[in-house]
């Protein structure tokens, strides 16, 4: 009797061609490993729901059922992109400069991939899944908004998880915004005022 195949959540990525050329260069191994004992998270752990709450952008990949793949950027205050659940992960869709292209390649093909990044920590997450945009679910849509932000709602995603990957830190170059630079020398700059006014006291 044929034994079944086993299926990973890494298979996702891990294509038959892909393995292949793991076995050639010598990587398989090391993978099969990973496979056997802890894989790839099909949802959103604690930590990494933390993580994706905390950021203010991410890069959503689609493609239109030519295979013709597209990246977008998507930004927004901390936690625009919505955890419902550990599965599930949703964020509003506003007028942006109206190519449609990410809404046509979904209408075509659902399946996704988002990529998360934070430069300080040197931490990226890889998410891959399927999507679909919602149109008329106005609560929804509306549960969405970004505070502070008077665009209008127009359609909202929401992004169905099958694979979760956290990648290796090597080659993250450190970078950090302004907000960011101005938390970290506001003490130093207290600091220096402070200073500043005992070396005035003692003059």
């Amino acid at each position: 009797m044929k034994k079944q195949k086993d299926i990973f959540t890494s298979d996702i990525a891990f294509t038959s061609t892909i393995k292949a050329l793991q076995e050639h260069y010598g990587s398989r191994k090391a993978y099969a490993r990973m496979e056997s004992k802890r894989g790839w998270a099909n949802e959103l752990s604690p930590p990494i729901i933390d993580f994706v709450e905390k950021r203010d952008s991410f890069y959503m990949g689609t493609s239109n059922q030519e295979g013709q793949p597209y990246i977008q950027h998507r930004g927004g205050a901390p936690g625009f992109l919505k955890v419902m659940d550990p599965k599930t992960l949703a964020f509003a869709d506003f007028s942006g400069n109206q190519q449609y292209i990410s809404v046509g390649n979904l209408s075509e093909n659902p399946r996704s991939f988002m990529f998360l990044m934070d430069y300080p920590s040197r931490t990226r997450v890889k998410i891959w899944g399927e999507a679909h945009v919602e149109f008329k679910d106005k609560a929804l849509m509306e549960s969405l908004a970004v505070d502070g932000y008077s665009a209008n709602v127009e359609r909202a995603i929401i992004f169905k998880i099958k694979a979760v990957d956290v990648n290796c830190p090597q080659h993250i170059v450190q970078r950090y915004t302004s907000e960011e630079i101005d938390q970290m020398m506001t003490p130093l700059k207290e600091r220096i005022t402070e200073l500043e006014n005992e070396l005035n006291k003692l003059k």
